[in-house]
């Protein structure tokens, strides 16, 4: 097998072996970010670790796909693939568990609203959030006053607040924000809600909340009285500007679908696609869920622990925050020694550090299970495909299990060349410097074809 660098510009193939030297000059700085000739639409709202158009282009116009075709992402996330395919005029389908990446991805592709009628929807809005929060003292652009003591805050139930990040967001910043949540939910019959909605997502992650997103998400520096309504104003307006530029063009309908992706039969007519683009989630302890907690639980798509708790029952397992009593896709990779050689290289590097935790005596099922749900995912994925279907998973190497290498690309591979799909190369798409064992870990584009050809069930 091939692996191709997908950095830019495009390099030519170079055999799969490469050297660490060899692949030093990769830009990765530039690999993974959103240009300034992508951010339409896309920046409408984009989960922070989203792989970036360029990446679903070039997948696009190598599998030729056009207005006659379409084209699935099974972990949709926040829409990267869907939006692209629809400004490429390529009919997309969505598939997301995570309830408000699902609704994030379902608004943009929405491009039917008038933008005009969504910047003067937005201004009333805004106008009623506005008096209404100087009726309580409160103007939203200037510091309160010598009795800001006095005026009482809104807040959320403590369920719903045990399940941020503590101080994630200021109280008289949650109070506004809650405050202008309700004057779009007086307005929630008119079809610029969704979009005001999103916009207010946006505004909130970036530019009112104190979250700061590295590796992980955290709380950075504790912001002041951040203005709330034109924050959002300023979100809502960049929607109707993107609106504007394609106004009076005909574009593709793109549908969205909330469910889990190990059970895609149930979702999508069979022999339907054409071509898959997606990037799964990678084997690693990172608990994906975090990433869209503060606008997940501030508009209510997040209640309560148990909304959170059936919300990563839907999810493939890769971290051992999501794994539960009765979990068993592990049976999918029960003949793939490989894998169980990883999971066994992990339990014994487990015992020999002493580790005792439960979450790391987890690691080595967390890591069959992970593998054992896109398994069960590819297999039932084969129902949905035409014939010739082209396939380009983004994956990652990982070493979050005490350092033990698990090279995703690879392992994925090798499952799907089990149940009947044909390996086309590796894509090396960019690499990631690891500190903890002073490795290159790639990420990597796994080409697939189906041909028909049904393997192990």
């Amino acid at each position: 097998m091939k692996l191709k660098q997908l950095y830019i510009p495009l390099a030519t193939s170079r055999p799969a072996q490469d050297s660490q030297a060899d692949v030093k000059h990769l830009r990765n700085g530039s690999a993974n970010k959103l240009s300034l000739r992508d951010r339409a639409f896309h920046d409408w709202y984009r989960f922070v670790l989203s792989f970036p158009p360029h990446l679903v282009r070039h997948y696009l116009e190598e599998f030729g796909l056009d207005d006659r075709h379409v084209v699935l992402d099974p972990f949709c996330g926040t829409g990267t693939t869907l939006v692209e395919a629809k400004i490429n005029r390529v009919r997309a389908i969505g598939v997301e568990a995570n309830p408000f990446a699902h609704f994030a991805s379902s608004v943009k592709v929405d491009w039917s609203i008038r933008p005009d009628l969504l910047s003067a929807y937005a201004k009333s809005v805004a106008d009623l959030a506005s008096s209404t929060l100087k009726a309580q003292g409160i103007d939203d652009d200037r510091p309160l006053g010598g009795n800001a003591k006095d005026i009482p805050l809104r807040t959320l139930n403590d369920e719903m607040l045990n399940l941020l990040l503590t101080d994630s967001l200021s109280p008289l910043a949650l109070h506004k924000t809650l405050v202008l949540l309700d004057c779009l939910r007086k307005r929630e019959n008119k079809p610029f809600y969704r979009h005001g909605l999103l916009a207010l997502a946006n505004a909130l992650v970036f530019k009112i909340s104190n979250l700061h997103f590295g590796p992980e998400v955290g709380v950075g520096k504790l912001k002041g009285n951040v203005p709330v309504i034109s924050s959002w104003l300023s979100e809502t307006e960049k929607i109707a500007e993107d609106l504007r530029c394609v106004k009076g063009e005909s574009y593709p309908d793109s549908s969205v679908h909330l469910g889990d992706s190990r059970e895609i039969g149930r979702i999508i007519p069979k022999n339907t696609v054409d071509a898959v683009i997606t990037s799964p989630p990678y084997p690693n302890e990172k608990d994906y869920t975090r990433m869209t907690r503060l606008e997940s639980v501030i508009l209510g798509f997040i209640k309560s622990k148990e909304d959170l708790r059936n919300t990563k029952k839907k999810l493939v397992r890769s971290n051992t925050r999501g794994v539960y009593k009765g979990d068993d896709d592990d049976k999918w990779i029960a003949g793939h020694r490989a894998i169980h050689s990883v999971a066994d290289a992990i339990e014994k590097r487990r015992v020999e550090l002493g580790k005792d935790s439960g979450f790391e005596r987890l690691y080595p099922k967390v890591t069959k299970l992970y593998f054992g749900g896109m398994a069960r995912h590819l297999a039932d994925l084969r129902t949905v495909l035409r014939r010739g279907a082209h396939l380009a998973y983004v994956v990652g190497d990982q070493a979050s299990y005490l350092r033990v290498m698990i090279r995703t690309g690879q392992l994925l591979t090798d499952i799907a060349q089990s149940l009947g799909y044909e390996p086309v190369r590796l894509d090396l798409f960019r690499t990631r410097f690891a500190t903890s064992t002073k490795e290159q870990l790639r990420e990597e584009v796994v080409i697939l074809r189906w041909k028909g050809n049904w393997g192990k069930p």
